[in-house]
């Protein structure tokens, strides 16, 4: 099948994580459409190079500048800023994330007064840093949707906690360290908000087993995933 055809390519930019067999990377399931055959590469994209286009370049600058007279240093804050599929997203070092989320929140020329929430992703291949927090921060002010992104190793899986930048990551934080095992140091109370307090492991990682518990309903036991009668 030609390369070109297949969705979601990005070509040879970004950084090869791993490799994808089949429509959605499962196997074993007597496919018949052909679809079992597709080999593609998981690339996470690249630092994009200027100029970002529209006005991401004026938020760049903004926070570039900002961050310079506060002392730091834009290219150790910034591990590299993304412009994928028409959306900005920041890849900040994981400890100076508070420091830039109040940058953005607090700057009268960004004013991300909002964060919509954190979510979690797991990319068991990406070593060293498997482990992503991605925040969407939209600007009430300017009409704007940007996103920060850091990331954590599995060995240690710390995420300064943004509750005290904005307070309504309460919930979301709690929902991802419970769902990933990702750690927000700082958070006020981060314990497990749905799974119960003794559960092990982390049920939206990669690497977690798809078999369960047998559920009873009306009356009926219906086994965990990994006993069902198989087809295959």
């Amino acid at each position: 099948m030609n390369a070109q055809n297949l969705p979601g390519q990005r070509g040879d930019h970004g950084e090869v994580i791993g490799t994808r067999r089949g429509m959605f990377g499962a196997s074993g399931g007597g496919d018949t459409s052909g679809y079992g055959g597709l080999v593609r590469s998981v690339r996470m994209p690249g630092a994009s190079a200027r100029p970002y286009g529209g006005w991401f370049d004026e938020v760049a600058d903004e926070l570039e500048g900002a961050l310079d007279e506060q002392g730091l240093v834009p290219e150790n804050v910034i591990e590299k800023t993304v412009v994928d599929r028409g959306e900005l997203t920041f890849h900040i070092e994981r400890e100076y994330l508070p420091a830039v989320a109040q940058t953005l929140r607090d700057d009268p020329a960004l004013r991300f007064e909002l964060c919509t929430g954190v979510s979690g992703v797991h990319f068991p291949g990406d070593r060293g840093r498997e482990l992503h927090a991605v925040y969407h921060l939209r600007s009430i002010t300017h009409n704007r949707l940007i996103r920060l992104e850091v990331s954590a190793p599995d060995a240690d899986p710390h995420v300064p906690s943004l509750v005290g930048v904005y307070p309504t990551n309460d919930w979301h934080e709690r929902e991802t360290y419970d769902f990933f095992g990702l750690v927000f140091d700082g958070h006020p109370a981060l314990t497990r908000i749905i799974m119960p307090d003794d559960w092990q492991g982390f049920p939206q990682r990669k690497d977690y087993p798809l078999g369960g518990i047998p559920v009873e309903y009306k009356g009926a036991q219906i086994p965990a995933p990994d006993q069902r009668r198989s087809y295959t």
